[in-house]
């Protein structure tokens, strides 16, 4: 099972010997992560940031699982009613708080994909569990996330930003060279 959670969509898929059993596409991704940033400084701060803004908070802040250490950092913005640059402080608890409805709904769709996996391979996904791939794998904690709601063994891939294209590769040399296809569940 491959969770890819890129910058606009995650994708999910599950497979068996050369064939996709299963797969679903959110458009849940880091870009809605920074969104919700955006909103949450906005609500909390009245302050307004830019996308650039949001995603350095998100890489030096933000983390899906909660912990006991407390990081903190200041930005600047916009101040809404005077319209002036201003400072503000930022928590990983903020930015957990301001990610939380993306994250459940990735690990929701994590859900309905184990539900909809057919009998034989539920106890392969239970045993080797699943791979976070993409830039969102890189988010801190949401390995234990999804391992504390589904109970089953995340890793988060070997160079997750590059590692699906490079696997796309492998996959298309292999099928040049022996003449196989991938199969589709579809």
């Amino acid at each position: 099972m491959v969770v890819d959670i890129g910058g606009g969509t995650t994708e999910i898929a599950i497979m068996s010997l050369n064939g996709l059993v299963y797969s679903n596409s959110l458009r849940i991704g880091g870009d809605m992560f920074d969104d919700n940033i955006i909103k949450f400084v906005r609500k909390e701060h009245g302050i307004i940031i830019g996308e650039s803004t949001a995603e350095k908070i998100k890489e030096e802040l933000g983390s899906a699982f909660e912990t006991n250490v407390i990081k903190k950092m200041d930005f600047k913005g916009r101040d809404i009613a005077k319209g002036i640059p201003v400072g503000f402080e930022m928590t990983n608890t903020n930015v957990r708080e301001a990610i939380q409805e993306p994250l459940l709904n990735i690990v929701s769709a994590v859900r309905i994909a184990l539900e909809q996996t057919p009998p034989e391979l539920s106890a392969d996904i239970s045993e080797n569990g699943l791979v976070l791939t993409g830039g969102g794998a890189l988010l801190e904690g949401f390995d234990k996330l999804i391992n504390k709601e589904t109970n089953l063994p995340v890793r988060v891939a070997d160079d997750p930003l590059t590692c699906v294209a490079r696997g796309g590769g492998i996959v298309l040399e292999m099928i040049s060279q022996h003449d196989i296809g991938f199969l589709s569940a579809e």
